[in-house]
Protein backbone atom coordinates (compact mmCIF):
# COMPACT_ATOMS: atom_id res chain seq x y z
CA UNK A 1 0.00 0.00 0.00
CA UNK A 2 3.02 2.83 0.36
CA UNK A 3 4.23 1.74 -2.80
CA UNK A 4 0.84 2.73 -4.27
CA UNK A 5 0.91 6.10 -2.15
CA UNK A 6 4.29 6.49 -3.32
CA UNK A 7 3.14 6.25 -6.96
CA UNK A 8 0.20 8.84 -5.87
CA UNK A 9 2.69 11.65 -4.59
CA UNK A 10 5.39 11.18 -7.36
CA UNK A 11 2.24 11.44 -10.10
CA UNK A 12 1.00 14.23 -7.95
CA UNK A 13 4.02 15.95 -8.20
CA UNK A 14 4.76 15.07 -11.65
CA UNK A 15 1.50 17.00 -12.38
CA UNK A 16 2.77 20.09 -10.87
CA UNK A 17 5.67 20.49 -13.22
CA UNK A 18 3.12 20.11 -15.85
CA UNK A 19 1.48 22.74 -14.75
CA UNK A 20 4.19 25.09 -14.56
CA UNK A 21 5.54 24.24 -17.92
CA UNK A 22 1.98 25.47 -19.08
CA UNK A 23 2.17 28.47 -17.27
CA UNK A 24 5.47 29.53 -18.49
CA UNK A 25 4.82 28.06 -22.60
CA UNK A 26 1.68 30.52 -21.87
CA UNK A 27 3.76 33.09 -21.36
CA UNK A 28 6.02 32.78 -23.71
CA UNK A 29 3.56 32.63 -26.52
CA UNK A 30 1.94 35.73 -25.15
CA UNK A 31 5.11 37.82 -24.74
CA UNK A 32 6.22 36.46 -28.73
CA UNK A 33 8.86 34.53 -27.51
CA UNK A 34 8.28 31.16 -29.01
CA UNK A 35 6.41 31.02 -32.54
CA UNK A 36 2.85 29.16 -31.61
CA UNK A 37 2.44 28.05 -35.56
CA UNK A 38 5.88 26.03 -34.94
CA UNK A 39 4.75 22.55 -34.87
CA UNK A 40 6.57 21.40 -32.12
CA UNK A 41 5.62 24.01 -30.08
CA UNK A 42 1.94 23.64 -30.89
CA UNK A 43 2.45 20.08 -30.43
CA UNK A 44 3.83 20.75 -26.84
CA UNK A 45 1.00 23.86 -26.51
CA UNK A 46 -2.08 21.17 -27.39
CA UNK A 47 -0.91 18.13 -24.99
CA UNK A 48 -0.37 20.68 -22.23
CA UNK A 49 -3.77 22.00 -22.98
CA UNK A 50 -4.97 18.84 -23.09
CA UNK A 51 -3.42 17.59 -20.01
CA UNK A 52 -4.41 20.56 -17.36
CA UNK A 53 -7.47 22.15 -19.10
CA UNK A 54 -10.34 19.57 -17.49
CA UNK A 55 -8.60 20.52 -14.35
CA UNK A 56 -8.65 23.86 -14.58
CA UNK A 57 -11.63 25.19 -16.02
CA UNK A 58 -13.50 24.20 -13.02
CA UNK A 59 -11.49 26.10 -10.60
CA UNK A 60 -11.50 29.11 -13.11
CA UNK A 61 -15.54 29.10 -13.10
CA UNK A 62 -14.82 29.35 -9.02
CA UNK A 63 -12.18 31.90 -9.45
CA UNK A 64 -13.51 35.87 -9.94
CA UNK A 65 -12.12 37.69 -13.22
CA UNK A 66 -9.32 38.63 -12.61
CA UNK A 67 -8.67 40.21 -16.41
CA UNK A 68 -5.45 38.90 -17.67
CA UNK A 69 -4.51 37.31 -15.08
CA UNK A 70 -5.35 33.77 -14.61
CA UNK A 71 -4.76 32.56 -11.05
CA UNK A 72 -5.97 28.74 -11.36
CA UNK A 73 -2.82 26.69 -11.76
CA UNK A 74 -1.68 28.37 -8.98
CA UNK A 75 -4.92 27.69 -6.57
CA UNK A 76 -4.43 23.87 -8.16
CA UNK A 77 -0.70 24.08 -7.39
CA UNK A 78 -1.43 24.69 -3.48
CA UNK A 79 -4.15 22.25 -3.63
CA UNK A 80 -1.73 19.58 -4.85
CA UNK A 81 0.82 20.71 -1.94
CA UNK A 82 -2.03 20.53 0.45
CA UNK A 83 -3.14 17.01 -0.70
CA UNK A 84 0.54 15.80 -0.85
CA UNK A 85 1.14 16.81 2.72
CA UNK A 86 -2.35 15.05 3.72
CA UNK A 87 -1.04 11.85 2.45
CA UNK A 88 2.16 12.25 3.43
CA UNK A 89 1.81 12.84 7.20
CA UNK A 90 -1.97 11.33 7.80
CA UNK A 91 -2.08 8.59 5.34
CA UNK A 92 1.36 7.21 4.80
CA UNK A 93 1.69 6.87 8.50
CA UNK A 94 -1.06 4.62 9.33
CA UNK A 95 -0.37 2.27 6.26
CA UNK A 96 0.86 -0.76 7.32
Amino acid sequence: MRALLDVILVVLQLYVWILIAAAVLSWLVAFNVVNPYNSFVRNVGEFLFRVTEPVLAPIRNLLPNLGGIDLSPMVLILLIFFLQQVIHYYVYPNVF
